[in-house]
């Protein structure tokens, strides 16, 4: 047993070093090709063979690139041992695809020390006149060979198969500076061509240019599997399979620049439209919101190149934009984008008004000349809201206008409390009484008197004591109490108010600073409002609402003026706004602290 153990150490040892001396290095390379002319359309397949030991990783194919498109490379290694003699040898495969015709030479190729020789390759133009049918074959077409930046051009490849195939697969082209995007699903059909059946599976893609000049569309190379029959076999399950390789011719176009003189955003397009939707109609009342949808539709462009849609309204109107929505969809062989907004318009006050007009312009590829999407300018009426001017009608809890409710409640916060509750009163008696008299008996009637007439006493005493305590309250105000502010319910009233207005005030000029035009009627509102406790509005404000008018005005003009020129101007006018808001401000205190601080006459006039 020990010596049977001692043996196999001996073999196992001698195998080691049999095997290190035969992978010392690589003793011979040698590179094959499996055809020679070579049509343009077809690919050669490469095939390295290193005897010896070779590292796996140890090909290098960027000298073929220079004249082949180079495929998938695979490797693979074998060992053998006959008679102590150790074999070991690895193989490269790979895909050689000619760029043009010509005869073109493969470079030595080196491995580890040694060289392969280099082959002359001929390559000769696809021989589509030939009595002889090919079986496999790939065409390419596009309906533009000149187009400007950005325009869709139409590519279509069509696979042509004489039988039917295992497996296959078919990549896209390629371009340089180029989105390239398939446009619906394979088209599949039969069709004779040169006396010969083939199914044809037509493929199309959208190409659309990022660059201008001159470049190479490279065709689509299509990679399949197909039944070889083995003629030395009876069984058809003992078929192998063999692959083949094609590609498409390339195609070159030539992208034009953007011409001179366009001064707008580029969207080139046989077709451009722009629509719009009320969904509520044409009513418009102060106060109610109305949604504008307007859609952007644009053909042959992809969703990026959409323009943003202008949005110009007088300033009688709050603006309150919804984020725009854009998609790109494909019909009819081409590429339809969308972009979509969505904008409430509050309009403030009633009225007549004109929306303008929204003008988008394009430049159209087939008449090479500007055209315009326009949706024409519409006059509307703005009807005033119900109820707006009588805050104690019941019609008010119905009116869409929070502004102006928001109004009413501060302007009657005190009489309002004493009103309601005799008109609620008043309203709940009737059904109480006429019930007692008509639908129950003498006993519940006279329960139900003796409770209305408790809580009716109940009521007038509450309100009694109401009127004597807001009594008491005026004469001591009139009669300089409430000079100091040291008094409990009027102070904190008054301060209240105070920092209300500061932060209102603060906000105000926040949105100055950002120049954030949309928002300023809004913030102006809600300062007036805190500044005056609800007893004036922006148009009693003279110095204020010219300033805003002529701000509007500047930002809605239908001239053209140079961006930075109109910058300044609305920083100018943003700053004359501001000083007219603090002077407003400065003297509406004074005015009021005037008014709280004046005593009457020590000796009133007889």
């Amino acid at each position: 047993m020990r010596a049977l153990l001692q043996s196999t150490r001996i073999v196992f040892l001698f195998t080691l070093l049999v095997n290190a001396v035969a992978y010392a290095d690589v003793n011979s390379l040698e590179a094959t090709i499996d055809r020679n002319p070579v049509m343009l359309d077809e690919a050669i397949r490469l095939t390295v063979t290193a005897d010896g030991s070779a590292d796996r990783d140890a090909f290098d194919s960027s000298p073929l690139l220079k004249d082949f498109v180079v495929g998938r490379t695979s490797v693979s290694s074998q060992t053998s041992i006959v008679n102590f003699d150790t074999k070991r040898t690895t193989v490269w495969t790979t895909t050689l695809f000619p760029r043009k015709e010509g005869t073109f030479t493969i470079p030595p190729l080196n491995i580890e020390g040694k060289s392969t020789k280099p082959i002359q390759v001929k390559v000769i133009p696809v021989q589509e006149q030939s009595n002889v049918a090919r079986d496999y074959f790939v065409t390419t077409d596009i309906d533009l060979k000149e187009a400007y930046l950005n325009q869709q051009l139409l590519y279509t490849v069509k696979l042509f198969l004489s039988s039917n195939i295992e497996r296959g697969s078919l990549q896209a082209p390629e371009m340089q500076n180029a989105e390239i995007t398939q446009l619906g699903e394979d088209k599949q059909y039969t069709d004779i061509v040169n006396g010969r059946r083939y199914q044809i599976i037509e493929r199309q893609f959208a190409v659309v240019p990022q660059a201008s000049g001159e470049f190479t569309l490279r065709g689509p190379i299509f990679t399949g599997e197909v039944m070889a029959a083995n003629t030395n076999q009876r069984f058809g399950f003992f078929n192998r399979t063999q692959q083949i390789n094609r590609v498409g011719p390339d195609i070159t176009v030539n992208i034009k620049p953007i011409p001179q003189g366009i001064d707008y955003p580029w969207l080139p397009s046989e077709m451009v439209r722009v629509d719009e939707e009320w969904p509520q109609g044409d009513s418009f009342v102060a106060g109610e919101p109305v949604t504008r949808i307007v859609t952007l539709t644009a053909l042959g462009v992809v969703e990026e190149q959409l323009p943003d849609i202008p949005e110009f309204y007088p300033p009688n109107f709050k603006l309150y934009p919804d984020q725009s929505n854009t998609t790109t969809v494909e019909k009819d062989q081409s590429l339809i984008s969308q972009r979509q907004t969505s904008l409430a318009i509050i309009p403030t006050q009633p009225g007549n008004f004109v929306l303008p007009e929204i003008t988008i312009p394009w430049f159209n590829t087939l008449t090479q000349q500007t055209e315009y999407a326009t949706i024409p300018a519409r006059s509307i009426t703005v009807a005033p809201a119900s109820g707006a001017n009588n805050a104690n009608t019941s019609n008010i809890p119905n009116t869409p206008s929070t502004s102006s409710t928001g109004t009413d409640a501060i302007q009657n916060d005190i009489p309002s409390t004493a009103t309601k509750p005799s008109v609620s009163t008043n309203d709940e008696s009737k059904p109480l009484g006429s019930a007692s008299g008509e639908a129950i008996t003498d006993e519940n009637a006279q329960f139900n008197w003796m409770v209305i007439g408790v809580l009716l006493a109940l009521f007038i005493i509450a309100l009694t004591g109401w009127l004597v305590t807001y009594r008491k309250l005026k004469q001591a105000q009139s009669a300089g109490l409430g000079i100091t502010h040291k008094t409990g319910s009027a102070q904190r009233i008054h301060s209240s108010a105070q920092w209300d207005e500061k932060a209102h005030f603060q906000s105000l000029m926040s949105v100055i600073k950002a120049k954030n035009t949309r928002e300023l009627t809004p913030a102006l509102n809600k300062w007036i409002k805190a500044l005056t406790l609800g007893n004036a509005q922006l148009s009693q404000f003279k110095g204020i609402t010219d300033r805003v008018n002529e701000l509007y005005a500047l930002r809605f003009s239908a001239n053209k003026v140079d961006t930075s020129a109109q910058s300044k101007q609305v920083t100018k006018a943003l700053e004359q706004l501001s000083h007219e808001i603090k002077l407003a401000r400065s003297e509406w205190k004074q005015k009021n602290t005037k008014n709280d601080h004046t005593l009457s006459n020590l000796y009133p006039a007889s």
